[in-house]
């Protein structure tokens, strides 16, 4: 970042010390309570039987990286069905991850900072996922109580959201909450009882969003020919995967330079979007080495810039012939 933006940002005082909201926005964040829990609950609640829990874990570091971390959670801890029509197939994920997205923004950006010995947590159950953050309505009102579609923006954070704004992480105009649940109405799966809810008092706010997928039987006449698709289509993953380390491989770099680059590569893949804080805490390198990484892949073909994600994301792809 060049030196003048952390004054136009707000994110250095007059004495050239970070600000609360430049210190939220460090890689290496000092601000202890600015941290993420994540954890798959085994069943409809925290009291799963013999296991507890399926999967947890603690981030800490920018707002930026536990954005990127908590969706990354969630992702790999739901599933996606599909099924065929004509001329395509219909994708039905166990949650739509603007939806996410969006919840998990406002639990960041909006949060209380002022109170301490609290996080924001992601809970997932078997038939629901909670996003819960520390403070309640900046008004002091109740969302419960409130229409959602004439909840004018209000912010309890305002340097932050203007700099999420500015990254394209969120929108200005407070549309939040409508995204949210127009992502699930949209949702080819969707059914009325499985509207988002959202809930706060004084001192929380929590966000439900239900699995679209549970408790709705599968069709198991099609099963044989979905796991005959799946193998084809794991063959063909494979194969790409081989083919993109034969080209990452035969880079002209350092021996530890490409082995970063496949750590990045092997965490992800061609799907998921990562950004030059993500090549720093992955290797442990500063922003200069980070940023030559990316110089480097960028010119070798090998991956390609990101649009709605915010500015400097890219993921990986195969060279164009």
């Amino acid at each position: 970042m060049e030196e003048k933006l952390f004054d136009s940002f707000d994110m250095r005082d007059e004495h050239g010390k970070l600000t609360n909201a430049g210190a939220l926005l460090a890689d290496d964040s000092p601000i202890r309570h600015s941290r993420l829990f994540c954890t798959r609950w085994n069943g409809l609640d925290k009291s799963g039987g013999m296991v507890d829990a399926l999967d947890s874990a603690e981030f800490s570091g920018s707002l930026i990286i536990l954005l990127n971390e908590g969706v990354s959670f969630v992702k790999r801890n739901m599933k996606t069905r599909w099924k065929k029509t004509a001329d395509s197939r219909v994708e039905m994920p166990d949650y739509c991850e603007r939806s996410v997205f969006e919840a998990l923004v406002n639990a960041l950006i909006h949060r209380d900072y002022l109170i301490l010995g609290s996080e924001v947590h992601i809970d997932i159950y078997d038939d629901r996922l909670t996003i819960y953050s520390p403070g309640g309505m900046p008004d002091g009102t109740r969302i419960q109580e409130r229409d959602l579609s004439s909840i004018s923006s209000t912010r309890r954070n305002p340097v932050l959201a203007d700099i999420f704004g500015r990254l394209g992480y969120m929108e200005r105009q407070g549309s939040g909450f409508k995204k949210i649940t127009e992502s699930y109405h949209a949702a080819h799966n969707y059914r009325a009882e499985l509207e988002p809810k959202f809930y706060s008092d004084v001192t929380s706010f929590q966000v439900t969003l239900y699995n679209l997928n549970y408790g709705q039987s599968i069709d198991k006449t099609s099963i044989s020919d979905e796991n005959q698709l799946f193998d084809e289509q794991k063959a063909v993953v494979s194969e790409k995967n081989q083919l993109f380390e034969t080209f990452l491989l035969g880079l002209k770099a350092k021996a530890s330079t490409k082995e970063t680059m496949l750590k990045l590569y092997h965490k992800f893949g061609f799907d998921a979007a990562f950004a030059r804080a993500d090549i720093m805490n992955l290797a442990g390198v500063t922003s200069s080495p980070a940023g030559a990484l990316i110089d480097k892949l960028k010119s070798a073909g090998l991956i390609e810039p990101v649009a709605g994600q915010g500015k400097g994301k890219y993921r990986f792809v195969l060279p164009k012939e």
